[in-house]
């Protein structure tokens, strides 16, 4: 045989060869999975979703995807998209949207999300009661009504003191999430703010809580889409974060877990 030849043969048989494993590596493999779960969040719930979706898939080998925005944001997503696999919002009002869209199932609960009014350390406004939020001057940031639960929460109250369009008119920032009226406050450019307990910087904020009877407390849910393709691992993944070690997490980052005695008065 040639020389020429023996390259031409050999070229051939290196041809198949690689042909061969590329069919062979393309084949499903029936001992693994490509389980994936697609989880649409609330942007407050970042931090405890995310160490979340990273413990399940160490426990379960099943990947956890997010998108973290503002829960109106989101049900307008899944409306759109009819595509994903569990919602979990910053509270029941907004979950009830989806569902009275029919776009998610029964819910599981995790733990509060508490409202509290915020304001800049040493509290150099003098800021002593919500109805401050309408003095005139006064910096006001808050979550955006349509995309936050936060915000809708709070436009009640404001509605419920009489002092709606007071506030509005002091009203520097309407964010779309939370954590853009963290940063506000975080920067100085607010005076204050109505946050959630768990988003609290002590290093850059001073509190004042809010009277239980103004009901602002909500509660968490998180539940499985209408429209998942794989509705066994979304189930799994809503148990895992309703879970005494799902809410481990929440706890780590200041939410109080459901149920609590303290929030006993608070309906789902």
């Amino acid at each position: 045989m040639t020389k020429k030849a023996i390259v031409l043969v050999a070229s051939v048989i290196l041809a198949v060869f690689l042909c061969t494993a590329g069919c062979i590596s393309g084949q499903p493999d029936d001992t693994t999975t490509d389980t994936s779960l697609f989880v649409y969040s609330g942007a407050g719930l970042k931090k405890p979703m995310s160490e979340i979706g990273k413990a399940f898939t160490e426990k379960t080998g099943i990947d956890v995807e997010y998108t973290f925005a503002g829960a109106g944001t989101l049900v307008s997503q899944m409306e759109l998209s009819r595509k994903g696999d569990v919602f979990v919002s910053g509270g029941t009002p907004d979950y009830q949207v989806a569902r009275d869209k029919g776009l998610v199932g029964e819910p599981g609960y995790v733990a509060y999300h508490v409202p509290i009014i915020a304001f800049q350390k040493g509290n150099p406004k003098n800021i002593t009661s919500i109805d401050d939020f309408a003095r005139p001057g006064l910096k006001v940031a808050l979550g955006g009504v349509e995309s936050t639960a936060i915000g809708k929460a709070g436009d009640k109250l404001f509605e419920k003191h009489g002092i709606r369009d007071a506030v509005e008119e002091n009203v520097v920032l309407r964010a779309p999430t939370i954590n853009e009226v963290v940063v506000a406050m975080n920067m100085g450019t607010a005076d204050a703010a109505l946050l959630t307990l768990d988003s609290i910087n002590p290093e850059t904020m001073d509190t004042l809580d809010l009277p239980q009877e103004d009901g602002l407390t909500l509660v968490v849910p998180v539940g499985v889409t209408t429209f998942t393709k794989q509705p066994d691992a979304a189930k799994q993944f809503v148990e895992f974060v309703t879970s005494d070690e799902g809410k481990a997490f929440f706890a780590k980052y200041g939410f109080p877990t459901y149920p609590d005695p303290k929030y006993a008065g608070i309906e789902p």
